[in-house]
């Protein structure tokens, strides 16, 4: 087809011919349309890439989106989609196409964006809510960049529910016992398996940047390059994806469990955030003088920690995502800052003017990326817009100053629900919907009866 004649194709038309032309010269023989659920896990369709267009099977009901870890609905379903379940129609991220390199035939992926029928974004799809949140920074001339990082466990495979989790053998044919913080010799033992990783990210375009070993045992951590939010969950979205396949290829399993074992740390999802000038690129954190920094930074410090407790449900979406932050070594318990703490839960690195950034470290490793950083955004960007001040400094341990976050999955519905503000910036529809899935997960979760309960109450009360 000649310039001139494509020059005559919609946006659309031209997108589906790129993509198109992109299964064409890698013969792909079947498309996966992906579309991150609420729990951020892929739902979808797979269809021949010799019929893949934008229209043909790539229709999902907008009930995926009010379902449950379970696979159960909340009571209240009927109220949160349509009377008839309708469909959404799945319009293809031309940006996010690659290829599926653990599949047997030539396998593309395409994350999917979904709509209404008359063009709108679906007001329950998370890709969608962070959209929301970036446009409101766009209409104020900003451009957020994010920087995720990602910790995980590898464990032995279990099949059993009742049966606790347990580190895999590496190399050397043992177990880790002890703690290896950052040990380069206990990230060799598990080469075959990140050897296989690596491949898959580079296959993928994923734009994994350090991989350490994290003080649990069989605990890793994958920094992502900074770039672009949207980006940035969809990398964080494809690796959970990637890393347990590797895994499973070798006989493990991968877990992103924000607690999975009892006597070893938790597993965090910590974003490094700045913003910059749309139109220079300069970031708008810095200050004008050395040592300073912006107002805009600080109003941005105090929205997070004003709102961060109504927005944990976002940050701790599981009942297990509690015992990290309750039962954790150094996971945050309150919204306190400084420069350089670790203790804080929010912490400024120390770094160059033009690098200037906040690392949320609230997040588990099993928060949904896009509803994670779209939370993050919104209280960042309600303390600009509210010009709050944040407090002091903390130099010291915040871990001495006692505990102020949500408790429990249950607390943190009931702040998110009373928070007018974050409901108005994510969407009144889907924060009702997300609060009725997650409490269906708590109603189900609390109906069982654990062997704790059996073994020290059952005769003793």
């Amino acid at each position: 087809m000649s310039k001139k004649k494509d020059a005559r194709k919609t946006p659309a038309e031209q997108q589906e011919s790129t993509l198109k032309r992109w299964l064409k010269e890698r013969r792909i023989t079947e498309v996966e349309c992906l579309v991150p659920d609420m729990t951020g896990n892929a739902r979808g369709k797979i269809i021949p890439a010799a019929k893949f267009s934008h229209d043909y099977g790539t229709r999902l009901p907008e009930g995926i989106f009010a379902t449950t870890v379970t696979g159960d609905y909340p009571d209240n379903y009927d109220d949160l989609v349509s009377p008839s379940d309708s469909d959404m129609i799945l319009r293809p991220d031309p940006d996010t196409v690659r290829m599926v390199p653990w599949a047997t035939d030539p396998t593309a992926q395409i994350i999917h964006d979904c709509v209404t029928k008359d063009g709108s974004p679906h007001e329950l799809a998370p890709r969608n809510v962070l959209r929301r949140v970036l446009a409101l920074y766009e209409a104020e001339g900003l451009r957020p960049v994010i920087a995720p990082e990602l910790e995980f466990f590898l464990v032995q495979r279990n099949t059993d529910p009742d049966f606790p989790l347990l580190p895999p053998a590496g190399r050397n044919g043992r177990p880790e016992t002890a703690r290896q913080s950052y040990s380069i010799d206990a990230v060799n033992e598990f080469d075959p398996i990140l050897d296989l990783m690596y491949d898959y990210c580079e296959a993928m375009e994923l734009d994994v940047d350090t991989l350490i070993h994290e003080s649990g045992a069989a605990q890793l951590e994958v920094n992502f390059e900074h770039s672009d939010p949207l980006s940035r969950a969809d990398q964080v979205f494809l690796f959970k994806r990637t890393m347990r396949e590797a895994a499973m290829r070798h006989g493990i399993y991968a877990t992103f469990l924000a607690k999975p074992m009892e006597n070893e740390p938790g597993s965090s999802m910590h974003v490094h955030q700045s913003l910059v000038d749309a139109r220079t690129g300069r970031n708008v954190f810095a200050g004008s003088k050395p040592g300073k920094h912006s107002d805009r930074f600080l109003h941005y410090l105090g929205g997070l920690q004003k709102y961060v407790p109504a927005a944990m449900a976002f940050f701790g979406p599981n009942v297990n995502s509690y015992r990290r932050l309750a039962l954790g070594q150094v996971a945050p318990i309150n919204v306190q800052w400084g420069y350089d703490n670790r203790t804080c839960g929010l912490r400024v690195p120390m770094d160059t003017p033009e690098n200037t950034r906040v690392e949320s470290r609230f997040a588990g490793s099993d928060a949904n990326p896009y509803l994670a950083i779209a939370a993050t955004l919104a209280c960042g960007y309600l303390g600009m817009q509210e010009k709050l001040k944040p407090t002091k400094p903390l130099a010291g341990s915040a871990q001495d100053l006692g505990y102020a976050l949500p408790r429990s999955l249950e607390e943190a519905l009931a702040l998110l629900q009373d928070c007018g503000e974050l409901q108005q910036l994510l969407g009144a529809r889907f924060v009702k919907a997300y609060v009725s899935v997650k409490q269906k997960e708590y109603e189900t979760f609390f109906r069982v009866i654990s062997s704790w309960e059996r073994e020290f109450l059952l005769l003793n009360v």
